[in-house]
């Protein structure tokens, strides 16, 4: 064989390894934390559905749910060094990294769940998508995480003189932490997979989330009252890594943006379906259920709200959500 033939073989063998790289397409990973029959993991695995359908197979996505890659830490950690391509986080994890997110995480900032859509889907919304591209991770979308609301052992909480003497598991986030003690509550963070066994063993009196996380991590089983006060909508934001969009075509960004955009009305569909089996599973297992007056809870965080004044770019944001009708 003479140096040409070689030549031919060896272009010809690169061209079908490129031929099929292109046929295979891009595959993205995505992890994240919860459970495969969680509304939120479902609404995902109709975006990589979609992300595979426009994109006629060109673009994948691989999901790895239940914390197989790590905790929404350190799936935001993996995302910021490239190595994880997409992930969900609440938006409580993300005030460590970007201060503005805690604006998400104040009590009560949202009149509605319509009003904090109306928030989200609009102009506050995508700019506070983007106030995270200088720590090398990019917003995609809102999902809807429900409003966070008191489940105690031993007593419920319908007024927020009945949080006094008792220590409620809360995420690792400053406002939530500020949250549960401007309300006479000891705020006392706890990962979440260590939660039902510190309930369990009364390392904490109660805890604070929404009804499907309340049903679906069993902390039912041990804590009898739920009180649905409302006090918290922080929502679950869907994150790429800037290092993985940086190397996607502005025909991969145009699918991945899109998929995920069309995943947000069939998140909202599911999670309230979601919100409504999940109380009525605890209601039948003994859970008393109440809807405590919001108002008592709403004037004892104001202070907290008016603390921000001087934080000129949070309290801003305060101003402008307020503002949307």
């Amino acid at each position: 064989m003479n140096i040409r033939s070689i030549l031919i073989f060896f272009l010809s063998a690169l061209l079908l390894i490129s031929c099929r790289q292109q046929q295979q397409g891009r595959v993205l990973k995505l992890a994240h934390s919860l459970d495969p029959s969680h509304p939120v993991h479902n609404a995902m695995v109709f975006m990589t559905d979609r992300c595979k359908e426009i994109s006629d197979g060109a673009l994948t996505i691989d999901i790895y749910p239940s914390g197989q890659l790590g905790s929404e830490q350190q799936c935001v950690e993996l995302l910021q060094i490239g190595s994880l391509a997409i992930t969900k986080v609440s938006a409580a994890v993300l005030e460590s990294f970007i201060e503005d997110f805690k604006v998400l995480g104040l009590p009560y900032v949202f009149r509605s769940k319509e009003h904090a859509f109306k928030v989200l889907d609009g102009e506050i919304g995508d700019d506070l998508l983007l106030r995270t591209i200088p720590f090398w991770i990019r917003g995609l979308c809102f999902y809807d995480a429900g409003s966070r609301s008191f489940y105690t052992i031993d007593r419920p909480v319908n007024h927020p003189d009945d949080l006094k003497g008792l220590k409620i598991r809360v995420m690792k986030s400053i406002t939530a932490m500020e949250m549960v003690k401007a309300q006479g509550g000891g705020p006392t963070p706890i990962s979440w997979g260590e939660l039902y066994t510190a309930l369990q063993s009364g390392v904490v009196d109660g805890a604070e989330n929404n009804p499907p996380s309340f049903c679906t991590s069993h902390h039912y089983e041990v804590c009898k009252y739920y009180s649905l006060n409302e006090h918290t909508m922080v929502p679950d934001v869907l994150i790429v890594s800037q290092k993985v969009w940086q190397k996607l075509t502005d025909q991969e960004r145009e699918w991945l943006q899109q998929a995920a955009d069309e995943s947000v009305p069939v998140q909202r569909k599911l999670w309230a379906e979601s919100e409504k089996e999940s109380l009525e599973i605890v209601e039948q297992a003994g859970v008393s259920v109440t809807y405590p007056d919001k108002e008592p809870f709403a004037k004892k965080v104001e202070p907290l709200i008016e603390s921000y004044r001087d934080n000129e770019s949070i309290y801003d944001l305060i101003i402008r959500i307020r503002a949307v009708e």
